[in-house]
């Protein structure tokens, strides 16, 4: 439920007020007795998604932007009259759930912070998410999302580009992408700094650290993080429910690859942050399409009707634009699925003929420790470079047979020659 108050203008006293009357609208008039041409103060109840129909139709009788109108949240609204408005105008969808267009506008500028703010912010989320990846640790990163200010601009540029706000479109774009930047930057300085300071082990090998190396090579599943979060995202604010944890999501797409970048970047293997790079890239234009979308499911237009097919063709073009994009970065993640698919098969039949090996009669007496695969360099498409078995059998060493057959099996399994490197362990019988 929203109050509206609005200033009458100076002849428009008795065409706003019949509007309301025709609408069924409760209301209360006071005199204006200041300096400026105005008559009075209206204030009147209405549902939250009768203020969009309303407001347009009191503006088609000449009220401008000069004058001021305040809508504000009503906690209670006892009416006969304000019952029938909310059986009119309210039938249980989203469309009808959500918030002004003129709501929506300001909530959009009240997420994101000044520039400095949503700077500082932005750097302090990235340095404490790369803390945490280097730590490993899933808490910390977690950490870095709550205070990253990223649902703002995320948002915003398809909330200017559905209600033809170009000005909160250009802040909203350049705010991303200088967010994205500031985040890689700071990510990439700091890890350089703890990398230069021995903070961490020297020698530490970041694809060997889980939370960092799931993020150099991310699979398909990461971008229906990011369009879930713009569909949550713009839900949350277009009903008017609380965004922080959607913000949350946001960031998860967002601020955890753009760190996973910097580390790559600082660690001296700029291939390596290629998969995270385009992680954080096209889970930003799959939040704004999401949002787009979403936006124009649920019924915002523009203000100005006149203005109505532009803003559609322009939307159009927007949609049409960052789904081509967002479809190339699609299939090259889903190369990298296939390839993470193709090394995880190769691991298990890998794995599978040791055993299988093994558990032949003549070399019964030995057994399977510990079985490794070892990737190489190339990211985002790493691909098994070496297995490492360790074998324990009563003399502490294997046949060459032995050998020569587990290296030909493995290399069964794959196109590119895979070394094999057997450890032996002597097993003593008790």
């Amino acid at each position: 439920m929203r109050l509206v108050q609005l200033t009458i203008p100076t002849g428009k006293r008795q065409t706003i007020l019949e509007t309301l009357d025709e609408r069924g609208i409760d209301y209360v008039v006071t005199d204006e007795d200041s300096d400026r041409k105005y008559t009075a103060v209206v204030y009147f109840p209405l549902p939250a998604s009768a203020v969009e129909p309303v407001l347009d139709e009191i503006q088609e009788t000449g009220i401008d932007d000069d004058a001021y109108t305040v809508v504000v949240d009503a906690e209670t609204v006892v009416s006969r009259r304000f019952e029938a408005l909310r059986e009119e105008y309210e039938n249980g969808d989203v469309g009808t759930d959500r918030i002004s267009r003129q709501e929506l506008q300001a909530e959009a500028d009240s997420l994101t912070p000044t520039f400095s703010v949503y700077s500082v912010m932005t750097i302090i989320s990235a340095v404490v998410a790369t803390a945490g990846l280097l730590l490993d640790s899933p808490a910390v990163v977690v950490g870095s999302m709550v205070i990253a200010p990223l649902i703002g601009p995320a948002l915003g540029a398809s909330v200017g580009s559905v209600i033809d706000d170009e000005e909160l479109f250009r802040h909203s774009v350049s705010y991303q992408v200088i967010g994205v930047v500031l985040a890689i930057v700071a990510a990439a300085i700091f890890a350089w700094s703890v990398r230069t300071m021995n903070i961490v082990p020297p020698g530490l090998d970041i694809a060997g650290v889980d939370e960092i190396a799931e993020r150099l090579a991310p699979d398909l599943l990461s971008l229906a993080i990011a369009l879930g979060a713009g569909v949550a995202g713009i839900i949350s604010i277009a009903t008017g429910t609380s965004v922080a944890l959607v913000g949350v999501m946001i960031a998860a797409a967002l601020i955890p690859p753009a760190a996973a970048a910097g580390i790559a970047i600082a660690w001296g293997q700029p291939s390596a942050a290629i998969g995270s790079t385009a992680l954080v890239l096209v889970n930003v234009l799959s939040v704004n399409l999401a949002g787009l979308l979403t936006l124009w499911y649920v019924g915002y237009r523009p203000e100005n009707l006149f203005s109505l097919d532009k803003t559609q063709q322009r939307v159009r073009r927007r949609v049409l634009g960052l789904a081509v994009i967002v479809l190339v970065f699609a299939v090259f993640l889903g190369a990298i699925t296939y390839s993470s698919f193709v090394v995880s098969n190769f691991e298990e039949n890998a794995r599978g003929e040791v055993e299988m090996t093994l558990s032949e009669d003549e070399f019964s007496e030995y057994q399977l420790l510990e079985f490794e695969v070892v990737m190489d360099d190339n990211y985002p498409f790493v691909s098994p470079e070496q297995v490492t078995a360790t074998i324990g059998g009563p003399q502490g060493e294997i046949p060459p047979e032995l050998a020569d057959q587990l290296h030909e099996r493995i290399n069964q399994h794959t196109d590119e020659t895979v070394t094999v490197e057997i450890r032996t362990v002597g097993l003593v019988e008790r």
